[in-house]
């Protein structure tokens, strides 16, 4: 268990530090200016297509089930191997998964964006925000801990295993997926 929350803390702090800081900022802007500009309500209206709805539905189960299941996997194959960088990174998945939890949490608890209503999705919703604490919960808002969660991972494998192209694409590709079924779907 020690290792499994090693410098848990100092890693969340962390992603609020330095150059970390300025990626926040960069994608509080780009929201913004996305939201602000209509695009965000076009892409909503043009993506509620059954066929991609079907086709990109299985994101939001793989972006629930991969988190469970991917760090357990490398665990069991570092030990089964021996491979003690293989178990760590288990830990630094379950680690990336926690910390990306909790900075979608916090982002969500002061933004309180408003769900999109699927009963009737005429209604351009796309730019209301309830901004103060917990004015919408912590599971509506922005951003999506789908997505979130998805590249923390992507990127957490691709620091372990820079050289290896195929998990690279693969993990990239996967968060992609995740975050673009996510977004048709449920978001």
């Amino acid at each position: 268990m020690k290792n499994l929350i090693y410098s848990l803390l100092k890693n969340t702090q962390n992603c609020f530090l330095r150059d970390y800081l300025l990626f926040h900022l960069l994608a509080i802007v780009l929201t913004y200016i996305i939201v602000m500009s209509g695009f965000d309500w076009w892409y909503f209206k043009v993506t509620r297509i059954a066929i991609l709805q079907n086709i990109l539905f299985p994101a939001v189960i793989l972006g629930l089930v991969l988190p469970f299941f991917l760090p357990p996997i490398f665990y069991i194959m570092g030990r089964v191997q021996k491979s003690a960088q293989t178990i760590n990174v288990a830990y630094a998945l379950f680690q990336a998964e926690i910390v990306s939890y909790i900075i979608s949490i916090f982002y969500k608890s002061i933004t309180g964006r408003i769900p999109p209503i699927y009963i009737d999705p005429v209604i351009d919703i796309s730019k209301k925000f309830n901004f103060g604490f917990l004015e919408n919960g912590v599971f509506w808002g922005w951003p999506s801990s789908h997505t979130t969660v998805a590249f923390a991972m992507a990127v957490t494998l691709i620091m372990f295993y820079p050289k290896n192209k195929v998990l690279k694409y693969s993990a990239l590709l996967g968060a992609l997926y995740i975050g673009f079924g996510v977004s048709i779907s449920i978001h």
